[in-house]
C-alpha cells in the first residue's frame, strides 16, 4: 500500500504509515509514553483495530482517560456477558446502572450466590489469559436482528427495529455476538482489573476500582425507580421508541409527572411531620449540576403551602462571592464547584439573622457581570415560615455547621436515570445532567456547547471532591429524571451538537453524544405540563428562574 502520513498528537510530529495499518500496529512501533487502548482520530473516538487509509490526526488515550475509561467498562461489560453465556446460558443479564464507583447487574433465570459469582469470575479470568480479539463487524440490520434474536437479545432486536438503520456495527467475542456504542479494547488482555461482589439481589461488576463504595440510599432511590419503570413496562430504549410510535407518549408524560408529584408530596409530608414536632425548620436541597434543584425546591414549596406551612426561599448561588475572588482549580479554571466559591460569612450572618426573626434583604448573583447585586428582595421568618435553602452544597457539614440537626431537613437531588439502551447498554446520569446542561446554558447563559462540554470535566471534578462525599447524610432522595426526557431533549440537543467544530478536543465528546441521542425517537415537548422539572432547561415553565 502507498505510505501516507499521520500527525501523531501524544510525540507532536509527523509519522509514515502504510496504508491500511491499524492503529495498534502503528501503536507498537511508536516509543509512547502510555499503553493506548483506544485513540481519537480527527478528534472521533476509534478502537484501535481502526485501518488508516489517508492523512489522519491521531491522539492514543490510556484506559485512565476519559474516553479510555469508558473503552475499558464497555470491554468488560462484553466479558462479563460472554463469561456468563459460557457457564450459564439459560440466564439473561441486565446492566443496570453505576453505583458505588461500579456497575449494579441483575440476572434472570438463575440465582445469583457466591457459587455462581465465582464461576462467572473464573469464565471473565479466562478470557482475559486467552487475550482474545474483540471483533467488531458490520451487516445488514436484518442479519445483525437475526443473530441477536438467535442468542436470545430480544431488547437489542427492539432497538435495531425502532431505529431502521440500514447497516448495524456489533462486536463478537469468543462466537458471542453484542453491540455497545462505542469501540471497545482491542483485545480481552487489556482488561486485567475487575471483580463481581454480591449486593441485594444482585452483583456489582468493578472495574479499575476493586472497592466499591456503600451508596445504601442512592440505590434504594434507583430501585424505586426501576420497579416504575416495569409497572409501565419501559426500562429500555425500545421499548421507550415503540410507546412513542405507537402515539402513547402523552399518557406516559403524565404518568412520570404523576410520579413525580407523588415523590415531592411524600418528602412534603415528612418534613411536615418533622416541623410539627418542633424540627424541621430549615430544608436543605442539594445536588450536582443541572440536577433540577431549583424547580424541585419551587414544587416542594408549593407541596408544603397545600400543609399549611410558610416556605421562604434562598438560592446559594446568589452567595457566589465576585467572581475574579472564585478558587481556581488545578487546572487553573475557576472552581464554582467549591464550597470556597461561596461567601459563607454573609451567609452564615443572614442565616443566622434570619432565625432571630430580623428582616434581611437577600443578594442576587449576576452572572453576566459576575458579582452580587442587592434588589430589595426582603424576606423574614414567622409564624409557620419555613426555610428552603437551594444550592450544590446543602449537603456538606460545613455549611449550616451551628444549627442544630433537628432543624435541618436534608434533601438529595440528581438525575438518576434508570432508562436503559439495552441490557447491556445503560444510560449514563452524567450523560442525561450533561445534554440539559447544554441546553440551558445556550437557552439563557449565551453559552455554545463547545465552551459547556469544555468545561464539565471540571463540574465533574468538583462534584467528586464537594458534592458526592455527602449524599448519603439525605434525609430524602428525590430522583429528578424523567422516563421521556431524552426523547424531548434530542433534538435541541443534536442541533447544538452538531455546532460544535471539529477540530476542537470537545469535538470527540460532542460526538459521542449525537450518537447516543441517535437512538432515541423525538417526543414533542408541548405534551410536556409547565410545572414540569424538565422546562427548567427547555424552557417554557409556569415558575420564574
Amino acid at each position: 500500500m502507498d505510505k501516507i502520513k499521520i500527525y501523531c498528537e501524544n510525540i507532536d510530529k509527523h509519522v509514515e504509515v502504510a496504508g491500511g495499518e491499524t492503529l495498534g500496529e502503528i501503536a507498537a512501533r511508536l516509543k509512547l509514553d502510555l499503553t493506548p487502548i483506544c485513540a481519537l482520530v480527527n478528534n472521533k473516538n476509534e478502537g484501535l483495530h481502526y485501518p488508516v487509509y489517508a492523512p489522519k490526526t491521531v491522539k492514543f488515550l490510556s484506559r485512565e482517560s476519559s474516553n479510555g475509561a469508558r473503552v475499558y467498562v464497555r470491554s468488560l461489560c462484553m466479558m462479563l456477558y460472554c463469561g456468563l453465556r459460557r457457564r450459564y446460558p439459560e440466564a439473561v443479564l441486565k446492566i443496570e446502572h453505576t453505583i458505588g464507583g461500579g456497575h449494579f447487574c441483575r440476572v434472570s433465570g438463575v440465582e445469583v450466590t457466591e457459587t455462581f459469582l465465582n464461576d462467572v469470575r473464573a469464565e471473565m479470568h479466562a478470557l482475559h489469559e486467552a487475550n482474545l480479539s474483540f471483533k467488531m463487524s458490520e451487516k445488514p440490520t436484518e442479519e445483525v436482528i437475526a443473530d441477536f434474536e438467535r442468542q436470545g437479545l430480544k431488547d437489542k432486536v427492539l432497538l435495531l427495529r425502532t431505529v431502521h438503520e440500514l447497516y448495524t456495527k456489533f462486536y463478537t467475542l469468543d462466537g458471542i455476538a453484542d453491540s455497545y456504542y462505542g469501540c471497545l479494547a482491542p483485545s480481552t488482555g487489556a482488561i486485567d482489573s475487575f471483580d463481581l461482589i454480591k449486593y441485594a439481589d444482585g452483583f456489582i461488576l468493578m472495574g479499575l476500582q476493586k472497592e466499591p463504595v456503600e451508596h445504601k440510599k442512592m440505590f434504594e432511590a434507583f430501585t424505586d425507580y426501576v420497579k416504575f419503570n416495569r409497572v409501565v413496562g419501559i426500562s429500555n430504549v425500545g421499548e421507550m421508541n415503540r410507546t412513542v410510535q405507537s402515539g402513547d407518549a402523552r399518557m406516559l408524560i403524565n404518568v412520570a409527572e404523576a410520579l413525580q408529584n407523588n415523590r415531592i408530596g411524600r418528602i412534603a409530608d415528612e418534613i411536615t411531620r418533622r416541623y410539627e414536632e418542633g424540627g424541621a425548620r430549615i430544608v436543605l436541597v442539594a445536588g450536582p449540576s443541572s440536577s433540577g434543584k431549583t424547580t424541585f425546591t419551587k414544587r416542594l414549596a408549593i407541596q408544603l403551602m397545600t400543609n399549611l406551612l410558610e416556605p421562604q426561599m434562598i438560592s446559594l448561588d446568589d452567595y457566589f462571592v465576585d467572581r475574579e475572588k472564585t478558587p481556581l482549580d488545578e487546572h487553573g479554571d475557576y472552581d464554582y464547584e467549591s464550597l470556597y466559591a461561596l461567601d459563607l460569612e454573609s451567609f452564615e450572618r443572614d442565616l443566622q439573622s434570619l432565625l432571630d426573626g430580623k428582616e434581611v434583604e437577600l443578594p442576587y448573583y449576576n452572572f453576566e457581570r459576575g458579582c452580587r447585586e442587592y434588589r430589595g428582595n426582603k424576606i423574614c421568618l414567622r409564624g409557620r415560615s419555613i426555610l428552603l435553602i437551594e444550592g450544590i452544597h446543602g449537603l456538606n457539614p460545613e455549611l449550616a455547621s451551628r444549627i442544630e440537626a433537628r432543624m435541618k431537613f436534608k434533601v438529595y437531588v440528581s438525575a438518576l436515570t434508570t432508562l436503559s439502551i439495552d441490557n447491556h447498554n445503560w444510560v449514563p446520569t452524567t450523560d442525561n445532567r450533561l445534554l440539559r446542561r447544554i441546553i440551558r446554558d445556550n437557552a439563557y447563559r449565551g453559552v455554545d456547547a463547545t465552551e459547556t462540554i469544555r468545561r464539565w470535566p471540571s463540574v465533574r471534578r468538583g462534584e467528586e471532591k464537594w458534592i458526592f462525599p455527602f449524599q448519603e447524610n439525605a434525609d430524602a432522595m428525590f430522583n429528578s429524571s424523567l422516563l421521556f426526557e431524552l426523547g424531548v431533549l434530542k433534538e435541541r440537543g443534536e442541533t447544538l451538537l452538531k455546532r460544535v467544530p471539529q477540530d476542537r478536543p470537545e469535538y470527540a465528546e460532542a460526538y459521542r453524544l449525537r450518537k447516543f441521542l441517535s437512538y432515541f425517537l423525538p417526543v414533542d415537548e408541548h405534551f410536556i405540563p409547565s410545572t414540569s422539572l424538565i422546562r427548567e432547561f427547555i424552557g417554557g415553565s409556569s415558575f420564574d428562574y
